[in-house]
């Protein structure tokens, strides 16, 4: 399927690794310029230089989205590297795993900043010229997590269940305009970080080594779905491809999970 993505220009935030990495990655082999995003200047030009390689189109922008002048400047660079952005993939965030009566108010509010604060600002710098063209896709990436809260997570679960409103309020406001907003929650997915937490817990437990019984077993015990596996961050880019499309014009103020059906909920 042609996703028709040839010529435009996209910012996904968060991209020097994992699932954004993958997003831009997929977004860059549809045809898209991509601007990938950062804190660490290596890892982004790891990326970048990934997607040149295989013949695509990148540029960098770094800085810290919880940071409103750092925010103004990577939209501004963002901006600046191909004429526009039509395209944002709000995925920068940050998680942790706490007891609820550990966390302190102070860092509820430092985590909401983070995750929510970050998409709003690029959201004001950017949204106003797609508006203005009358075409513009935004992503906000949510997560399993907002709809199944966790003890250990609930001030990152909070922010992600903003993330999900705020996709939705977005569309709403930006009605008529051709611009959609959508959110993409993934559930349990393969990245470094856990990967590496699932090896520990298999020596804790004694699963074995091997990668098949480790995430069998991990998924038995932790994120139980009916897939039976933990996802793969190819299988979020994919989705989100498919919704940053022109041929997802019908798509809008919705929340897609793509998590194995890990979420007991309708939607």
């Amino acid at each position: 399927m042609d996703l028709q993505l040839q010529g435009k220009r996209a910012l996904v935030t968060g991209s020097s690794s994992g699932i954004g990495e993958a997003i831009a990655i997929a977004l860059a082999r549809e045809g898209a310029s991509v601007v990938v995003h950062g804190r660490r200047e290596a890892e982004a030009a790891r990326v970048a230089k990934a997607i040149t390689s295989a013949g695509g189109k990148a540029a960098i922008a770094l800085g810290d989205l919880a940071d409103d002048d750092a925010a103004n400047l990577v939209a501004q660079k963002a901006l600046a590297a191909f004429g526009g952005i039509d395209i944002l993939v709000n995925n920068a965030g940050v998680y942790y795993d706490k007891p609820w009566l550990e966390d302190t108010a102070e860092e509820w509010v430092k985590i909401y900043n983070q995750n929510v604060g970050s998409m709003v600002r690029l959201i004001r710098q950017l949204v106003p010229p797609m508006k203005e063209r009358r075409w513009g896709r935004v992503i906000a990436i949510a997560s399993g997590a907002a709809s199944a809260p966790m003890p250990t997570v609930a001030a990152y679960a909070a922010t992600k269940g903003a993330n999900i409103n705020l996709a939705v309020s977005l569309a709403k406001d930006l009605a008529g305009t051709n611009v959609t907003s959508n959110a993409v929650s993934p559930g349990p997915i393969l990245t470094p970080g856990l990967e590496q937490f699932v090896r520990f817990m298999g020596k804790q437990n004694g699963w074995g080594e091997e990668w098949s019984a480790l995430e069998s077993q991990f998924v038995r015990n932790f994120v139980p779905n009916p897939t039976g596996r933990i996802g793969r961050v190819e299988e979020i880019a994919d989705m989100v491809a498919f919704l940053v499309s022109p041929r997802a014009g019908y798509v809008n103020g919705a929340n897609i999970r793509v998590d194995g059906g890990f979420v007991p909920a309708i939607n």
